[in-house]
């Protein structure tokens, strides 16, 4: 209800019940910035005085108290382990004023030594104490130095790497094969399918092929004898790679001249192979594009004599 002036009298129950809920948690949010920050006698601005302006500090508010709450039960927890340390301190002293004739030991000294500096921890302290001493079991490390921790962090974090790269390799590779296993799947369901028929003469094809080959094998040994004597009489000792460039360049020269020529050529497709006949049919389409010619002058002419205003004529 910002946007109504303070004296503005509200009728609705609903309205004013709305009101009242937004007036009670301006009272709030003014009391908690009271109490933070002691602002006697100030309040947010008017023009500060919104619903989003509201709804921030009710949250920043909540957050706040939640935030006491935890800090005051930290406290409690800590102040009260404080005191068990001190009794336990205080047992142990006493301990110790009884044990004063007995002859300390190197094991006595060590416990005493870890004692006291387990006991003289901080809370973060023992936390890094607990994380390193948990990780060099977990690595198995006789002697954890926060550099030896580090290195055989550093191996783990790289050999996790190439797993991580390996893992995307063999999915990619898995994935492919389940494509090309997919597609032979539906070949050979299109195989056994019923409509599916080999050609009649495909036994005829094949004895055809088999013959082909065993003739093409039997010629194999004189053709490498040819091409053996070949090679010798030209050589290739003078072939060099700028030749090779040269004949490569000449050939693609040849390529694009001869596509030139094809297209030339694709022109005259569908003219008959007389000559006579082939004139006749091109002097026969020469008439024909004269015809449509003059035909499209006139049609010009006409749009254009149709187009242009005429100017009216003076009686004299």
């Amino acid at each position: 209800m910002a946007h109504l002036p303070p004296n503005t009298a509200i009728f609705s129950p609903s309205v004013a019940r709305a009101a009242a809920s937004v007036a009670k948690d301006w009272s709030f949010v003014d009391s908690w910035l009271h109490t933070k920050f002691h602002s006697v006698g100030r309040s947010p601005p008017p023009f500060e005085r919104n619903a989003d302006t509201l709804r921030v500090l009710l949250a920043l508010a909540s957050a706040n108290e939640t935030a006491d709450e935890e800090r005051l039960l930290v406290s409690r927890l800590e102040a009260t382990a404080l005191q068990e340390l001190q009794s336990q301190d205080q047992a142990r002293q006493h301990r110790d004023s009884k044990d004063e004739d007995a002859t300390p030991t190197a094991s006595d000294a060590r416990e005493a030594i870890l004692a006291s500096v387990r006991d003289n921890l901080s809370r973060e302290g023992t936390a890094a104490l607990d994380a390193m001493a948990v990780l060099a079991v977990n690595l198995g490390l006789a002697f954890a130095t926060p550099a030896n921790l580090g290195r055989r962090m550093t191996d783990l974090a790289g050999h996790l790497n190439e797993l991580e790269q390996t893992e995307a390799r063999v999915q990619v590779l898995a994935r492919y094969l389940e494509g090309e296993v997919r597609k032979a799947g539906q070949l050979a369901d299109e195989l056994r399918e019923d409509g599916y028929r080999p050609a009649n003469d495909l036994a005829k094809q094949n004895l055809e092929a088999q013959r082909r080959i065993k003739s093409i094998a039997a010629r194999l040994p004189d053709l490498r004898e040819k091409a053996a004597a070949l090679a010798g009489s030209v050589g290739t000792s003078g072939l060099s790679i700028e030749q090779v460039r040269r004949e490569e360049e000449a050939y693609l020269a040849l390529l694009t001249q001869k596509k030139e020529l094809d297209t030339q050529v694709k022109l005259f497709q569908g003219l008959p192979h007389d000559t006579d006949q082939a004139r006749q049919e091109l002097e026969n389409l020469r008439d024909d594009l004269r015809c449509i010619t003059q035909r499209r002058d006139a049609v010009f002419e006409g749009l254009v004599e149709r187009e242009t205003p005429r100017k009216p004529t003076r009686r004299s």
